[in-house]
């Protein structure tokens, strides 16, 4: 680059800075160095405009900036549980009778209730999971089981309703009058859990299949598990 060419672009470096622009800025605009910039305009003066002007926008400029890192950690967060999830399931592979059977025991022994026929949970999945279960192994026709919802106040009671004798089959009618929770007016905590359809259980009038689980929660852990299943 030759002296008239030089002062040229030093002139206009000069006269970007004093329109208030950053360093940054005027380094995106002309192909020279950061160095050469700041030596060319280290005697020109900005107005105090300008400088809370740079000032906000270095500022903004680095809110943005930990909001796009933020972003593409939260995107590789997401990316890395999809693939451990998906590693999961081929690690866990085909669910055959005999497992399936199995879960349900453990299941029961976690959540189940003990003294009488029951089952109760927020999770559709397990609740349609423990339905399934209780049918195909236990061989209880759907008119042996009745539906039971707790929920808190304010809630859809209709809508809970309607959506667990969907994900169940039992009929409404079938249903037992629903608890309804009430908010703690003078209470400090603060509930982060509140689960839109309630929590539901699963109850069914047959005190021979009810010992008859209980039996196999004491067979599971202690080894024993019934032979027909296999077949």
């Amino acid at each position: 680059m030759g002296y008239v060419g030089k002062l040229d672009l030093k002139l206009r470096v000069q006269t970007l800075r004093r329109q208030g622009l950053s360093y940054g800025a005027i380094l995106s605009r002309v192909k020279i160095s950061k160095d050469t910039i700041s030596r060319w305009c280290r005697d020109i003066v900005l107005t105090k405009d300008q400088q809370l002007r740079l000032v906000q926008n270095k500022i903004f400029g680095q809110k943005k900036g930990s909001l796009i890192a933020a972003e593409n950690k939260r995107k590789a967060r997401i990316a890395r549980t999809k693939s451990i999830l998906q590693r999961a399931k081929e690690e866990l592979g085909h669910f055959s009778k005999r497992d399936k059977f199995l879960v349900g025991i453990a299941l029961y022994a976690a959540e189940g209730s003990k003294g009488e026929g029951g089952f109760s949970n927020s999770d559709p999945s397990i609740i349609r999971f423990m339905m399934q279960w209780f049918r195909r192994f236990c061989r209880l026709p759907l008119s042996k089981f009745r539906g039971a919802i707790w929920l808190h106040e304010r809630l859809d009671e209709k809508g809970a309703k309607r959506f667990w004798s969907k994900i169940t089959d039992i009929p409404l009618r079938q249903f037992h009058k629903t608890y309804i929770a009430e908010d703690k007016k003078n209470s400090r905590k603060i509930r982060k859990n509140i689960h839109k359809f309630g929590v539901f259980a699963i109850r069914f009038t047959d005190a021979e299949k009810h010992r008859h689980i209980m039996g196999w929660i004491s067979a599971l852990f202690h080894g024993r598990i019934p032979a027909y299943v296999n077949k």
